[in-house]
């Protein structure tokens, strides 16, 4: 059995600092005393290794303000070795992928090629029992009532134990396979009238693009946001389960008598996410993107309104048009958050684009990793000024 905690006391840290071109690269030991008007490096990097020595095999991050840049990272790129993590490394997004297929209909708006107001049963005949209903909005706000497909009995029976995801690691799921989950279900609620994430609403959405355009809703984005934006790291990846270039490996645990080994889930056939989680990104693509798209260069003045307009949620943050947005020191956050098996990651800016973070993490160990992502967060986005580590 792996044991990780020796594996990590091998590890080894990078820390690039961009604005001063600084490099440093070594162990999880000490950090220089630094004046910086920009991010917190020494904060930062104690804080990634924080994570990297309880709650992650592995963790990356970019933090960008007002032009200067600090990437980071700590731990293992691969349990049993001591592979540094690539601060460029690839990781798969999860739920960010949200992010990019509502900035293409927001776009498909602009151009009047769909209106947000329009039906499910417009665009989607016979798809959904209540289409008539629910509207694009509620789609892409998950104020349509629609159960989350993978919330469904039926689906955590299949996905409920790791020999069960190892076992449908290859699998490719079809949208309309995805829908059966939910299919005969009931609203959970009138449409409009309440609030509740849903992944089986981006599931519809893909649907609607490539209906509105004739084209899968990866082409779509692909040649709307990822070339447009040079996004050179990141892609869709569709059914194919591997990750090109360099990148962590994520785990998922396995009970072995009375302790938990890690299994390699690495290798992974993300249909089963589609539209609602697929993508496969970088710190520097996502910051790229985020800040874009907060900064106007994607989205027409009425679609950028509607894309910020805020739905109170009840949970830690809002939610916009496929965006999050929450507030961290006193500052309004714009973003999203991912996850997938093996993978954890999270992207928020704030409103002017200046301020940035982008984190990937590969959850493995006993601590509890929520607290120290917030931890960065508020590091992150705090005043800047003089910071010092002993």
């Amino acid at each position: 059995m792996i044991s990780r905690r020796s594996t990590l006391k091998a590890g080894v840290a990078a820390l690039t600092v961009g604005g001063s071109g600084l490099v440093r690269s070594g162990s999880l030991a000490a950090h220089a005393v630094q004046v910086t008007s920009g991010p917190d490096a020494a904060g930062l990097q104690e804080v990634l290794d924080d994570i990297a020595g309880s709650a992650a095999s592995a963790v990356l991050a970019e933090v960008r303000d007002s032009g200067q840049v600090w990437r980071g990272s700590s731990g293992v790129a691969e349990l049993g070795s001591v592979k540094p993590v690539a601060v460029d490394g690839r990781f798969r997004a999860g739920s960010i992928t949200k992010t990019f297929v509502a900035t293409v209909v927001l776009q498909l708006a602009g151009e009047r090629r769909l209106r947000l107001d329009d039906t499910v049963e417009r665009w989607l005949p016979g798809v959904v029992a209540e289409g008539g209903r629910i509207t694009l909005h509620h789609l892409l706000q998950h104020t349509s009532g629609i159960a989350n497909y993978t919330n469904t009995r039926e689906f955590r029976t299949l996905y409920g134990t790791a020999d069960q995801v190892l076992g449908l690691r290859e699998r490719t799921w079809t949208p309309q396979e995805l829908l059966e989950f939910t299919a005969g279900q009931p609203l959970l609620f009138e449409p409009g009238t309440s609030w509740m994430y849903s992944n089986t609403n981006y599931i519809l959405l893909g649907l609607v693009i490539q209906r509105v355009t004739g084209n899968h809703y990866a082409k779509e984005a692909e040649r709307r946001l990822l070339h447009r934006l040079g996004l050179h790291g990141t892609n869709f990846p569709g059914r194919r389960s591997v990750i090109a270039g360099r990148h962590a490996h994520g785990y998922l645990p396995r009970e072995v008598g009375d302790q938990l080994e890690p299994v390699d889930i690495t290798r992974f056939n993300p249909s089963v996410t589609g539209a609602s989680g697929e993508l496969v990104s970088t710190a520097v693509d996502l910051n790229r993107f985020y800040r874009a798209l907060l900064t106007g260069r994607l989205l027409r003045g009425e679609q950028q309104s509607q894309l910020l307009q805020i739905r109170s949620t009840g949970r830690s943050y809002d939610y916009g048009l496929g965006l999050q947005t929450r507030m961290v020191n006193g500052v309004r956050l714009w973003g999203h958050e991912g996850d997938i098996f093996g993978y954890q990651a999270a992207s928020w800016t704030t409103a002017d684009g200046r301020r940035q973070l982008t984190i990937s993490c590969n959850p493995w160990g006993t601590g509890d990793l929520k607290p120290l992502t917030e931890r960065l967060l508020a590091v992150a986005f705090q005043s800047p000024g003089t910071t010092e580590t002993p």
